[in-house]
């Protein structure tokens, strides 16, 4: 690994080598900035959710919230309880699911339930407990996808949104929803129903991805264009000579503790074989 460091006036080159290099910066490294036809003629702000602080600012205007998740639906609702107009894009079919189930965390309940059940059947429990709590979101805009919402963590790493009250908010019609967009203008943004709307700025909720790809020298191929390993999980923690991820298999907390227990024991038994192994020598 190379790093440029400058002192004074002159710049130097500092090399560290190791003979393992586990790779742990997260699935959420760097924001993820979509382009859209139209975005150097808009006149309004367009900021990425990372940037963004409060709705306080943004009283009285009409603001486009692109995407969906859960950065995106509490901004949206900040937003409304700040005194804009919001409009939230859902481009997606996605899973609404209550915060609490009993008082409890759901991603808690959820947890204990799939040490009990299959997880179709949990899954079966979760969106049924959704329709009794939350209703049905589809009149107002939403799509439901096939697959349960654990299955569908597990598979595409894409998380449930958890429900802190923005629901409401847009069935009492506070906050408008709009299918994707097609386009920005100098006023707003053309939607590809072939609506158009008016709006002073832009937050792109739009996620963030690994940054693995712009620093890595990855000759062994280990890492997918993503940045993402290519190998799936459980087989996604270790590459050839000496490289390693963790927390980067798209199965949160406990995929990366599960990543980072098997480094370190596989580690530690390089290690000690690398100790005790007699040193070479020369006649």
């Amino acid at each position: 690994h190379t790093v440029k460091k400058h002192a004074g006036l002159q710049p130097f080159v500092t090399e560290y080598i190791g003979k393992w290099l586990v790779i742990a910066s997260g699935e959420n490294a760097e924001v993820v900035l979509p382009t859209f036809a139209g975005m150097t003629d808009f006149k309004g702000r367009i900021i990425h959710s990372s940037q963004y602080r409060n709705g306080a600012e943004y009283a009285g205007k009409k603001i486009l919230v692109v995407g969906s998740g859960n950065s995106g639906m509490e901004i949206a609702l900040d937003l409304v309880d700040s005194g804009a107009k919001p409009t939230i894009v859902v481009r997606s079919p996605l899973h609404i699911l209550p915060r609490e189930v009993l008082g409890i965390s759901t991603f808690s309940v959820a947890s204990s339930l799939t040490k009990l059940f299959p997880v179709w059947l949990v899954d079966q429990l979760l969106v049924l407990y959704s329709r009794l709590t939350l209703g049905d979101p589809s009149p107002f805009g939403f799509k439901r996808p096939k697959v349960g919402p654990l299955e569908l963590k597990g598979k595409m790493g894409k998380t449930p949104v958890l429900d802190v009250g923005t629901l409401s908010r847009i069935k009492s019609g506070d906050i408008r929803v709009m299918p994707g967009v097609d386009c920005l203008t100098a006023t707003g943004a053309k939607f590809v129903n072939g609506a158009s709307e008016c709006f002073e700025a832009v937050v792109l909720a739009t996620g963030y991805k690994s940054d693995v790809p712009r620093w890595l020298n990855d000759e062994d191929n280990f890492f997918a264009p993503n940045g993402l390993p290519r190998s799936p999980f459980p087989h996604s923690w270790k590459g050839k000579r000496g490289l390693y991820a963790a927390g980067l298999c798209k199965k949160g907390l406990l995929g990366a503790a599960l990543d980072a227990q098997q480094i370190a024991e596989d580690i530690s038994i390089a290690y000690h074989a690398y100790r005790s192994s007699p040193p070479s020598s020369c006649s």
